[in-house]
């Protein structure tokens, strides 16, 4: 590149820098399909929720797909019978190989008004689950992602792992919001207090994704997640109680977010907070604040740390020796 090139580049640079930043966004959701990502700790019910939350929503009327973005691939299952969807990354691998290209046919699915899919991941010990991530999403908008007519697009996010692939929704504003789902026990609210603090981490550079509230699973009335909820500053969307009736119908791959069903109405208001939370700015809490929520007796938090020893160490005392650095005096 010469001088002047090179020059006009830093130039370029500069400016763009200079450039102010979008003010963030604080109202309800404009865009006409909604993008929701969903996280939480792997086995909190991400996936039960979302399969019942989809099938409601297209009761309802609406034009719903949903999107499993963990590498394990079972959030379509409930929604298909115990049924394995085909992934993208599969799919997309074994159709290079033929010399072939993938067709929306090859990896989305339908039952009763949801459209679903799976992007897939790698085996484990054999590659990176976030890049998978990307990958599959590189292939979504080769599909045409962006011109498609949903209403909602809700994407199943592991909260726990915390590489940048599945970051992605919130480090580039791919949704307008996020849903956390949790429960009364401290894993599953360290992971959405992880989430939050991604949100506004993103926030503070310019982001506009925000969270719109919490699922509360297999709540036990205990409130330890009501509470969090409360001091991180977001509504509670519903709180699927810890019921014998729901724990069988969802280990039989039982659609319960039915119109018709004993758990019809408990859905029906989920998609109904879904479709109005705004998009807010959470409070992350502190490792303290979370571990306040629980009892000493539960979380050991009145445990007084002992420093180790040198003796500790190497079971005698140590021998200090004189150290051979020469320090200069300053002048």
């Amino acid at each position: 590149m010469s001088e002047n090139g090179l020059h006009q580049l830093h130039k370029n640079v500069r400016d763009e820098a200079a450039e102010a930043q979008d003010t963030v966004h604080t109202g309800p959701v404009t865009k006409e399909t909604q993008i929701i990502a969903i996280y939480g700790k792997g086995g909190i019910g991400k996936s039960f929720t979302l399969a019942n939350l989809s099938y409601m929503m297209a009761q309802q009327g609406k034009k719903v797909l949903l999107i499993g973005c963990d590498p394990k691939s079972d959030t379509t299952s409930l929604l298909f019978g115990g049924k394995a969807c085909p992934t993208i990354i599969e799919t997309s691998s074994r159709k290079k190989l033929a010399g072939e290209a993938v067709s929306i046919s090859d990896v989305c699915f339908k039952r009763d008004g949801v459209y679903a899919m799976e992007l897939g991941g790698p085996e484990v010990g054999r590659g990176c689950g976030g890049r998978g991530i990307i990958h599959g999403f590189e292939t979504l908008e080769k599909l045409g992602f962006h011109e498609w007519g949903f209403d909602y697009v809700l994407l199943d996010f592991l909260g726990d792992v915390v590489c940048g692939g599945f970051g992605l929704p919130i480090a580039r504003d791919m949704c307008q919001k996020v849903i956390v789902v949790g429960s009364n026990d401290l894993q599953s609210l360290y992971v959405a207090n992880n989430v939050c603090s991604a949100v506004e981490y993103f926030r503070k550079l310019g982001g506009n994704v925000g969270v719109a509230g919490m699922v509360i699973n297999k709540d036990d009335a205990t409130g330890q997640a009501q509470a969090f909820a409360r001091n991180a500053g977001i509504p509670v969307l519903a709180a699927i109680p810890a019921h014998d009736d729901i724990r069988r119908k969802s280990a039989s791959y039982e659609i319960i977010g039915k119109p018709e069903g004993e758990w019809g109405p408990l859905f029906a208001e989920l998609a109904q907070n879904v479709a109005d939370a705004p998009p807010v700015r959470p409070k992350p809490q502190t490792q303290d604040q979370l571990l306040s929520l629980f009892s000493a007796e539960s979380t050991g938090r009145d445990f007084v740390m002992e420093p180790a020893t040198m003796f500790d160490m190497v079971g005698k005392e140590a021998v200090v020796k004189p150290s051979l650095e020469i320090v200069y005096d300053t002048v």
